[in-house]
């Protein structure tokens, strides 16, 4: 019973991930189009890409949610664990990477934020040109 509740709720958190990254490509789109409107292509594609870099970032910290349920509570062998460990390594070198190229610099160079931060600073700055 326990287990099979661990595996709807991994499958959930999965759906969650898929859902963060359509939602969040579509509004990532509306705030580019509204700062093209506002300022032009280059501020549409700041916006952009900062909004949609700071999605990812959020979808990979839900997928690896999903990933640590389904391994610590489903099926916790050795082999799985050693999975889990590969693709939270994997995904951590990627969200690493693009927090790298949406801040332009390493992380420890700057506060640290989430995938949610970066979402909410681009969604503000997109609208920076309405004042």
């Amino acid at each position: 019973m326990f287990t099979e509740l661990m595996d709807h709720t991994a499958q959930g958190f999965d759906v969650l991930g898929a859902l963060v990254l359509v939602v969040g490509l579509v509004w990532s789109a509306v705030l580019a189009a509204g700062a093209w409107r506002r300022g032009g292509g280059r501020r549409a594609y700041q916006a952009l890409r900062e909004s949609f870099g700071g999605v990812l970032l959020l979808s990979l910290e839900v997928l690896v949610a999903a990933d640590l349920i389904r391994t610590v509570a489903v099926a916790p062998t050795i082999t799985n664990v050693a999975v889990l460990g590969l693709i939270v390594l994997i995904r951590t070198f990627l969200s690493f990477s693009l927090q790298i190229e949406i801040d332009g610099a390493p992380p420890w160079r700057r506060a640290l934020t989430s995938g949610a931060t970066v979402v909410a600073r681009a969604a503000r700055s997109s609208r920076e040109g309405e004042r």
